[in-house]
């Protein structure tokens, strides 16, 4: 009896073209989302303990590394939530009658909700 035929696959199949590369960084950007968020939460610990337990997980969080770590975070959760929102529209596939609904009428909303969240996000901050 032979064997089934199995294709040899390197581990850098990704790198063979743009499209993957680029699939496989989206992949990549919720890692730094993700140690962001645990980040996020280990600060809001230090703040439920109280004002010394905060300002020295402050002092600690200041050097030009974690300046750095939050950059990349910021750029992979904006590279994340551009290619969701472009996504979008090849996932909600809508038709109005025979006719189907153009991707930027799908897409479009997102993008202002995103807006107008961060412009009230924004305002709320700068507030205070």
């Amino acid at each position: 009896m032979r064997r089934p035929y199995r294709r040899l696959m390197s581990s850098t199949w990704w790198l063979g073209k743009p499209n993957y590369l680029l699939f496989m960084l989206r992949e990549l950007t919720s890692v730094f989302v993700a140690a962001f968020l645990i980040f996020y939460l280990v600060q809001l610990s230090h703040l439920a303990k109280g004002t010394e337990s905060y300002t020295a997980f402050l002092g600690q969080r200041s050097s030009f590394g974690w300046v750095l770590f939050h950059i990349l975070a910021l750029i992979a959760a904006l590279y994340h939530s551009v290619t969701w929102f472009n996504l979008t529209p090849k996932v909600m596939v809508m038709y109005r009658g025979e006719e189907k609904v153009p991707p930027a009428l799908i897409a479009g909303p997102h993008y202002a909700a995103w807006v107008v969240i961060s412009v009230v996000i924004l305002w709320i901050v700068l507030r205070s």
